[in-house]
């Protein structure tokens, strides 16, 4: 084929041509971080993860090879394709999946990994249903996508992150959730509104403030803080006043309504459209960006002030979907939110065994919902409809740290870096202590609160990786923990406990032998399960050890409270067994909302049981 000669460009030509190369510029630099090299790797190890989760759900059972090797094999729906590969078996039918082991197999041939193909070819092995799977794949594929974008970050190794800063640490952060396969979806955001509000592209954020309708939105706080001490503490007075100046040019004043930060994904994608009539009316007004630069949290829709770190994180509401619900925030679970804090606050102050752990919880100081009446009159409760706007102010840890301290989420104990190696082993081997005892004092910080809490007050928490903020000394020892994400999150399981009306939506109603499910399956099957074989491959402590530490700490926990003797017995952490809860069964089978918040013991998806590693130290 013969090409057209080229004419000589004119200045317009040129400039069009410049702005043309500007845009596939654009276009590309978007999905640089998708290489064919990057994405194998990021598939290599979704097809691992799933392998090993999958197994341990029970929803795949790899037959043994007969080589000796710990290869294991696990066949498709209709038999003809194979995946093999190598794995550890630990404790709480733990599978560690070896990444460079797995191969796939079909008609003698070998085939490259692919994890939508691994998805699509176990679809009925993993239940999952005509409507559920394309939805699962395309979490699946977002996943990967995310992981294949940490690829492309410059490598950070686990000892260099272990001594960094806080907000290094929470970016840092490749897995997510331990236990989901599909646990970064994040349906929703676009390529350009991931680069921005990811937690991993640390890209620092201004929130949208916009006001809203006294008569149609609810403020409620903890006793010692009011609306305007907060709007002081969080905005600059230069602020206040261009806000107000904005609301005078439209003839509103800003007294008559409340000031509430907005995602900026969910100003563009949903107020602005969903809620274009209380636009139009004036009942809501968009006020524009905050000063403050914020950074996005691992749970997403959180954000940390970076320009002023020691005031309050901010939650917001965001309509996107990620591991198994919108996360939307509900305006009527906003109004007792601060009461629900205040009261647990004061309960851990008041609790010498507590107080002796050196647990802090970061209250929910503060919380704003706007009730739009269309919405609310045709919405069913717990429609994502109810949970498009609203925000909670939430205490920064920074104000609680005391010299030489720095806090690091729990969730960076399980961190493994490019190259094998554990930040749990780099916080150990840089304390200067024996590793039994840097566990000791994390387990003194950790799970002590969890039992005594749960043992005395029948209240649990959801104590996983990311909703706890672990304080480490100069030496890099946990000396303490933070609980956050709490009026949504903890539970008093008990119908004889005394609560005040503003805190009876915390009371769970939870059949007695599932109670203790709280610590055996939030503690034990989704923390400790990863993190004794994450210390034991890196030579640091081996499995047998971190069990019976755990053990001692138990043990001890139980002979400093001799008057909650019957509780241990009645609910025994050294049982044989405990019930096998499964949480990717939760998602594979109802992905939009995979457990109703209002009954959530009602939602478990109960699988067999699990040998109890603490029994044999009983």
């Amino acid at each position: 084929m013969t090409l057209p000669s080229t004419p000589l460009p004119t200045q317009q030509t040129q400039q069009s041509q410049q702005s043309q190369q500007s845009q596939q510029s654009q276009l590309n630099d978007a999905v640089s971080h998708l290489t064919p090299e990057r994405w194998a790797r990021a598939t290599r190890l979704l097809v691992r993860k799933a392998l090993a989760e999958f197994s341990h759900e029970r929803l795949l059972r790899p037959t043994p090879l007969d080589d000796g090797e710990n290869r294991y094999a696990v066949r498709s729906d209709d038999g003809a394709t194979e995946y093999r590969f190598t794995a550890r078996r630990f404790a709480l039918d733990h599978w560690q999946v070896d990444a460079d082991s797995v191969t796939r197999h079909r008609d003698g041939a070998e085939l490259p990994l692919d994890a939508l193909a691994f998805i699509t070819e176990l679809r009925t092995t993993l239940g999952l249903g005509e409507e559920i799977l394309p939805v699962y794949l395309e979490e699946i594929s977002s996943t990967l996508a995310s992981t294949a974008f940490k690829l492309a970050a410059p490598e950070v190794a686990a000892a260099q992150l272990a001594a960094a800063g806080f907000q290094d640490i929470e970016s840092g952060m490749t897995e997510g959730h331990p236990c989901f396969v599909a646990n970064n979806g994040r349906l929703g955001f676009d390529i350009a509104e991931y680069r921005a509000y990811a937690p991993e592209a640390a890209a620092p954020v201004r929130l949208v403030w916009v006001a809203a309708r006294r008569d149609r939105a609810t403020f409620t706080a903890c006793s010692d803080l009011g609306y305007d001490k907060l709007l002081l503490t969080e905005l600059s007075a230069a602020t206040l006043r261009r806000f107000s100046a904005a609301m005078t040019e439209q003839g509103l004043e800003l007294d008559d309504y409340y000031l509430l930060p907005v995602h900026p994904w969910q100003w563009w994608n949903k107020l602005s459209v969903t809620f274009a009539a209380e636009i139009a009316q004036r009942n809501l007004v968009c006020l524009g960006h905050g000063d403050d630069e914020h950074l996005a949290q691992q749970s997403i829709r959180t954000f940390f002030n970076a320009t002023n770190p020691a005031k309050h994180y901010v939650k917001t509401a965001l309509s996107v979907l990620n591991m198994g619900f919108v996360r939307g925030l509900s305006a009527a679970y906003m109004e007792a939110t601060p009461a629900i804090n205040d009261w647990l606050a004061e309960l851990v102050a008041d609790d010498e065994i507590l107080r002796d752990t050196g647990l802090g919880v970061l209250r929910e100081r503060a919380a704003v919902g706007y009730h739009p009446a269309p919405y609310e009159a045709a919405a069913p409760k717990g429609s994502p409809y109810l949970k498009m706007l609203a925000a909670l102010w939430r205490e920064s840890p920074i104000p609680f740290l005391n010299e030489g301290e720095k806090p690091a989420t729990m969730a960076s104990l399980l961190h493994i870096d490019r190259d094998g190696n554990s930040l749990a082993a780099a916080l150990i081997e840089g304390s200067g202590l024996e590793p039994t005892e840097w566990l000791r004092s994390y387990l003194h910080a950790y799970l002590t609160p969890l039992l005594h809490s749960f043992y005395a007050y029948d209240l649990v928490f959801m104590p996983h990786g990311e909703n706890v903020i672990l304080v480490l000394d100069e030496h890099g020892v946990p000396r303490r923990a933070l609980f956050k994400d709490l009026a949504e999150e903890i539970a008093v399981m008990s119908q004889d406990a005394e609560l005040p009306p503003e805190v009876e939506r915390i009371r769970a109603d939870v059949p007695e032998d599932m109670k203790i499910l709280s610590l055996f399956t939030d503690v034990f099957d989704c923390f400790f399960r990863f993190l004794a074989p994450t210390l034991d491959a890196a030579g640091v402590l081996d499995e047998a050890t971190f069990w019976s530490t755990v053990a001692d700490v138990v043990k001890s926990y139980q002979k400093s409270t001799p008057h909650l003797a019957a509780r241990h017995a009645r609910y025994d952490l050294f049982a044989d067994e405990f019930a096998l809860s499964c949480l990717n069964r939760l998602q594979l089978r109802n992905n939009q909302q995979m457990v109703d918040l209002q009954d959530p013991a009602g939602a478990l998806q109960l699988t067999g049981t699990l040998k109890n590693p603490l029994a044999p130290h009983r």
